[in-house]
């Protein structure tokens, strides 16, 4: 009996001392758990504080306005305006139809103001002013140019690159003009390489070679216009004086004859231009080069000529 008395007793302190771990460890997880509570609290507190004065708030208690972001700064870059540069309206481009982009997307020249072969004609009537208006004998002496087709072809270029950069402001239209030039321009060059009886095998390198050089020339009295004095100066030192001119006087003078000739093709009226194709160059040396007087518009029938 006692044996049995000391077994009940064991098993009674055994059940208590378990009861007792189990409630220590519950305690112990009720207090690892308040502090996540208390958190979770505070959080919500603070999102209901922040909800009254900023709006709503998130999950994490910041307030939407902070989460989201906003519109991102831009850079303002202001370019200053330069004082050379004419002060003149842009032309603007005209809208095309479907039509129209589809037929110049496959290398063909759409509908335009005037009908195509009054362009050409007025483009071709522009080519014989650049080459045919022109004192080349006293360019030649002024400039110490040898009197060979080469000069006469540096001195040829530099009036239809001119005649170019007025063109191309007339939209469309004068881009195609432009087009109509060039190709008068090797047209005739080729003609007179022949009359001159220069080989063909001779003749087509040399205008490989005067092609190459034109579209050069372009590009360096592109940048020269619209650079200072010096920049076109360098320019018509490589192309025009080819790298041989050692007279500043030289350079002065045609860089003051290629910016009185600009000056006067931008007063000439574009209409006119694309209809007669009319220029009479100014002088090479003149009292006054600024004086730009307004020229006679030119009279031409509805066929434009």
């Amino acid at each position: 009996g006692e044996d049995h008395f000391r077994s009940n007793r064991s098993e009674i302190l055994g059940q208590r001392r378990s009861r007792k771990l189990g409630e220590g460890q519950e305690d112990q997880r009720g207090m690892s758990g308040l502090p996540l509570l208390r958190s979770v609290w505070r959080s919500a507190l603070i999102g209901a504080r922040l909800s009254r004065t900023h709006g709503p708030a998130s999950c994490t208690g910041l307030p939407h306005t902070l989460l989201t972001p906003g519109p991102r700064c831009r850079a303002v870059h202001i370019t200053p305006k330069l004082s050379n540069v004419k002060d003149t309206a842009q032309p603007v481009e005209e809208e095309l139809g479907p039509f129209t982009k589809l037929i110049e997307a496959l290398g063909f020249t759409g509908p335009l103001k005037y009908s195509k072969w009054k362009i050409k004609i007025a483009g071709l009537r522009m080519y014989t002013c650049c080459v045919e208006r022109i004192s080349y004998d006293d360019l030649f002496e002024r400039c110490n140019l040898s009197d060979t087709l080469n000069s006469w072809f540096l001195v040829a270029q530099l009036h239809v690159w001119m005649a170019l950069v007025r063109m191309k402001q007339e939209g469309r239209e004068g881009k195609y003009m432009c087009k109509y030039i060039v190709h008068s321009m090797w047209e005739d060059l080729e003609q007179r390489g022949k009359v001159m009886g220069i080989e063909s095998v001779v003749l087509k390198e040399n205008m490989r070679v005067m092609t190459e050089n034109f579209y050069a020339a372009i590009f360096g009295y592109d940048e020269g216009i619209l650079s200072d004095d010096h920049v076109l100066a360098a320019s018509l030192w490589r192309h025009l004086f080819n790298k041989q001119c050692e007279e500043p006087g030289q350079l002065e003078m045609m860089v003051e004859y290629v910016r009185k000739q600009i000056q006067y093709l931008d007063s000439l009226s574009g209409e006119d231009l694309l209809l007669t194709g009319e220029v009479n160059w100014r002088p090479l040396l003149e009292d006054n080069p600024q004086s730009i007087v307004k020229p006679i518009s030119p009279a031409y029938n509805d066929e434009g000529l």
